[in-house]
């Protein structure tokens, strides 16, 4: 890894760059002002006058894993919003935002959809004017449904049914969730995306982008009091729903392995294992962090030395700890040599969350894994767009921004004793999925 100048000074702010005691660090985000709109919009502002940039970001609480009878809605709407309203042509809101310099895209997850823009703060007025035509008067019609639908459906084609990664990832994540919507593609199903009709689609963006289901989050260079009047000027006057649907389904404890092969023309395999792991702010994410640093963050981690260096059967290792507003998930992935033995690739990843789960880490490990995560804290302040992201997730998280110190004390009270006990707890055999994507005519495990 490649510390910058950012890096260094956050690691002497932290006293951790040379074993002296942590100096206060002041958390940029401890700013942030929370507004709420009779309508129910959320407004979180924070200034932050260091360059004259200003992330505007509208989240809104929908994601695959809210879709009940349609998969794909979600992610849909994404390239919907940029479809045209009733006052703006096909693309023009992008364009007029490109034509001043900015940035703007957008991103569906399984929990949220996110619109961001990253401008200078005079064009701040037009941002907000723009996202408030789209919100108020998206054009959802036949025409507008019909080409979103072929763009969607040939993503997925080109994302998902034409790459090895992505028909290994939906695999493992059909394997592992049997019940819980997570286990649906976020882009969704083709015969999905084929059917689905512009009633379906009006009703979801009714209900999902009403008022009181999005987050507003801006931070830069811009004056409270201004913006804020801007907001409720302009989004004030947007819908509130009445019931905002969500899909209830929770997934039963898994009892036992599950396997599954996926043949693909490959020159190596790959093979994937993943866990049951709590979701976002449960008290044992912070030691599956550090536990996730130490199996595979860079070329040094126990995955990448024992499947790369030592027994040199695969081209790259990894792993981590990914957690979800419902669920979370543990990875293990390796890909495989040309030539080389999935099934050793795996008995080698199983042996390494084995040994997590018998054997104490290293102290140098664990205060490694912890420098790693601490630096990654702090240098991800150092933008307006970095702001506005960490506020909004925290609060549609927790209700609340997390202070950062309070972050960075849970990961340095981690220790070895944590590591082993989340290990032992998460990482048991029983609670495994293993997803081989093999060469056509190749043997899976028997």
């Amino acid at each position: 890894m490649r510390w910058g100048r950012a890096a260094l000074l956050g690691l002497a702010a932290l006293g951790v760059a040379s074993g002296a005691a942590a100096a206060p660090f002041e958390d940029p985000a401890a700013r942030t002002r929370v507004t709420t709109l009779e309508n129910g919009l959320t407004i979180l502002t924070l200034e932050d006058h260091t360059t004259p940039v200003v992330s505007l970001q509208i989240w809104a609480r929908v994601g695959s894993g809210d879709e009940a009878r349609f998969t794909g809605l979600a992610h849909l709407f994404e390239h919907m919003m940029f479809r045209g309203s009733a006052h703006l042509a096909k693309e023009v809101h992008s364009r007029l935002i490109e034509e001043r310099g900015g940035q703007i895209n957008a991103y569906t997850s399984r929990d949220e959809t996110v619109y961001f823009t990253d401008i200078t703060t005079e064009h701040l007025p037009l941002v907000i004017a723009l996202e408030a035509e789209r919100l108020a008067n998206l054009d959802v019609s036949e025409e507008s449904l019909a080409d979103e639908r072929q763009v969607v459906i040939e993503e997925r084609r080109f994302r998902t049914e034409d790459s090895p990664e992505g028909r290994l990832f939906e695999a493992l994540m059909a394997t592992s969730f049997q019940a819980h919507p997570y286990r649906v593609p976020t882009i969704g199903w083709k015969s999905d995306l084929e059917k689905m009709s512009v009633a379906e689609c009006r009703a979801f963006f009714d209900e999902y982008y009403a008022a009181n289901n999005l987050v507003v989050s801006v931070a830069g260079d811009f004056d409270s009091e201004e913006v804020l009047a801007l907001l409720a000027h302009q989004l004030g006057g947007l819908r509130r729903a009445e019931h905002i649907e969500r899909n209830p389904t929770e997934e039963p404890e898994q009892s036992g392995e599950r396997r599954a092969v996926v043949h693909f023309e490959v020159a190596g395999p790959i093979v994937a294992m993943a866990w049951h792991a709590p979701a976002t702010g449960h008290a044992d994410g912070d030691a599956l962090d550090v536990a996730s640093e130490i199996l595979s963050s860079g070329r040094t981690s126990r995955l990448y030395r024992a499947l790369v260096y030592d027994r040199p059967v695969a081209l790259g290792a990894s792993g981590g700890y990914w957690a979800l507003a419902r669920a979370g998930l543990f990875f293990a992935f390796a890909q495989v040599r040309p030539g080389a033995s999935a099934s050793e690739a795996e008995s080698l990843l199983t042996r390494e969350i084995e040994r997590l789960r018998s054997e104490p880490v290293t102290e140098a490990e664990i205060e490694k894994a912890k420098r790693v995560l601490e630096v990654g804290l702090i240098v991800g302040q150092g933008s307006s767009h970095a702001l506005a992201s960490r506020i909004a997730e925290e609060w549609i998280a927790f209700g609340r921004v997390r202070p950062l110190e309070e972050r960075l004390a849970a990961i340095r009270a981690v220790d070895v004793a944590a590591v082993q006990r989340v290990a032992q707890r998460w990482l048991a055999p029983t609670g495994r999925s293993v997803v081989q994507l093999l060469p056509p005519g190749e043997e899976g495990p028997r």
